[in-house]
């Protein structure tokens, strides 16, 4: 990889490939590389046990347990007939596989939607002493790719469903596309509100009962990006620190993503329990790395925080990722806030999360830092935080690979921008040139950076500067790493802080 220390611009490069361990935790010997699943197996993300994921479902959160259910093919490691994969978790890294919680039927597959607490039994489902869980779902007739909304319900915490006889409950003769229902329950109006894409447009909805449904409004037609169909909507509120208070839509894109392929823009504005309004004219987008999509938000979450959760894949190539016996995982659990300008979302890992690292971490305060044959490097699963000041300097360099090859996050100071290239990763993204990224960030007066990194086998998720820009993106390299490097044109000590820490997981 060249060096950067005659560039007059102010640069910070990122090389990274990790892996190198077997499923069982011991590192492999670098002289005889053998690639294969277990390899590239999340460590601390939710992966199916085998098998093909794709969307997060029907995330709801009821007495302990967060469940989340996921578009699942339970007969292939490609898209197939859809079903609801089903898992729960006490702490949002732990996570128990259930059986298959819903299945194709006679009016079709079963895709995305949401899943609430209906503890007024507005829905008159509930036959026992458990609060009802309802599922609001699309049902797609594989022959004629119609599609409308549905229902299932639960009276044992999640752990069997049974359709609505009444199925369906919503239908759109004229849209072709027409799916991904998500629910709240808007308690100024009293009433159930649906967010559903349709095209390339959000419809919107309202319910007293779950069952019978009115049109309320269409967003979206001339705001944001359409350079492909819109599908996974979610609608809540959220805040600043200031205690300052808006509405936020979540509409996933694809194609038409940031750097190519998938992706997800937000709006921000007001939601009266009949219309949603925005006086956003730019597209803002959630997360700026090329896997990270149909993520939503839990419902009934305890902490009364806005918790999400994307699919860690890219349309583009999710289907020939070099893994066999299961694709695709989740991204991170993470918190989305208001900046507290009010401009943006912010985006930062729950904070249980950090439950999983371990003490045993390395910490650098230098000008330059080079670490060779690193063990905690050669785990492939870990965090890193650093924070550099990037005020003076022409150049700064952080490499973390070998003399070959690599993956690097380089930012430009003079054009405000990353530059993600993962050419060298192990696999061809090129599918739509998404083997490199850009993502523009202006850096704030103080001009530090910081960045905090999860790596975990296959993937990366950069946080810049508390949330500002996440860029995640997967990787599959077949050399492993274990070298890390950074280093600036001057000799001032721009790199403030490095920590380095394992990821230990139960």
């Amino acid at each position: 990889m060249e060096m950067i220390s005659q560039n007059k611009y102010i640069l910070l490069i990122l090389s990274i490939i990790i892996f190198g361990c077997s499923e069982d935790g011991d590192v492999k010997d670098t002289s005889v590389v053998t690639v294969g699943d277990s390899d590239y197996r999340s460590t601390y993300h939710f992966t199916p046990e085998n098998n093909w994921m794709n969307d997060p479902n029907g995330m709801v959160y009821y007495k302990g347990e967060y469940h989340l259910f996921f578009q699942y093919n339970p007969d292939d490691n490609v898209w197939g007939p859809m079903h609801w994969g089903h898992a729960v978790s006490e702490d949002l890294v732990n996570w128990e596989e259930l059986p298959v919680a819903l299945y194709p039927d006679e009016l079709g597959n079963i895709f995305s939607g949401s899943a609430v607490v209906d503890e007024n039994n507005t829905s008159g489902f509930k036959t026992g002493d458990e609060d009802v869980l309802v599922a609001i779902f699309t049902h797609q007739n594989p022959d004629t790719n119609k599609q409308f909304q549905s229902l299932a319900f639960s009276n044992d915490k999640g752990r069997t469903w049974e359709k609505h006889e009444g199925n369906p409950v919503l239908v759109n003769e004229d849209k072709t596309d027409f799916r991904d229902p998500k629910v709240i329950w808007h308690a100024d109006t009293q009433q159930w509100v649906m967010v559903v894409a349709a095209g390339q447009e959000i419809l919107f909805y309202s319910s007293p009962n779950l069952k019978e449904w009115t049109y309320l409004q269409s967003f979206g037609k001339d705001l944001g990006a359409h350079g492909g169909v819109w599908e996974c909507p979610d609608l809540f509120t959220v805040q600043n620190e200031n205690g300052e208070e808006k509405w936020a839509l979540l509409v996933s894109i694809n194609p038409g993503g940031p750097n190519g392929g998938s992706g997800t823009q937000y709006f921000l504005g007001s939601f009266d329990g009949e219309t949603f309004e925005t006086t956003q004219a730019e597209t803002k987008w959630l997360d700026y790395g090329t896997d990270n999509y149909a993520g939503v938000t839990w419902s009934n979450e305890p902490n009364d925080r806005n918790l999400f959760i994307g699919w860690m894949s890219n349309w583009a190539y999710a289907e020939n990722v070099p893994t066999k016996a299961w694709r695709s995982a989740m991204t991170l659990p993470r918190t989305l806030q208001l900046s507290g300008n009010g401009d943006m979302l912010l985006s930062k890992p729950a904070e249980e999360v950090n439950s999983i690292l371990a003490s045993n971490n390395l910490e650098f305060n230098a000008s330059s830092v080079y670490i060779e044959d690193n063990s905690i490097l050669k785990s492939g699963t870990f965090q890193i935080k650093t924070t550099l000041d990037l005020s003076e300097e022409n150049g700064a360099e952080l490499v973390w690979g070998n003399e070959t090859t690599g993956v690097s996050i380089s930012y430009d100071k003079t054009s405000s921008e990353f530059l993600i290239d993962r050419s060298d990763a192990g696999f061809d993204f090129n599918s739509l040139n998404n083997n490199k990224m850009i993502v523009p960030y202006v850096l704030p007066e103080s001009n530090e950076l910081e960045l905090e990194i999860w790596a975990d086998k296959s993937s990366v998720e950069v946080f810049v500067n508390g949330g500002e820009r996440v860029i995640t993106f997967l990787i599959f390299p077949n050399i492993p790493f274990n070298n890390l490097q950074i280093h600036s044109s001057d000799e001032t000590e721009f790199v403030r802080s490095l920590s380095i820490q394992p990821v230990t997981k139960n």
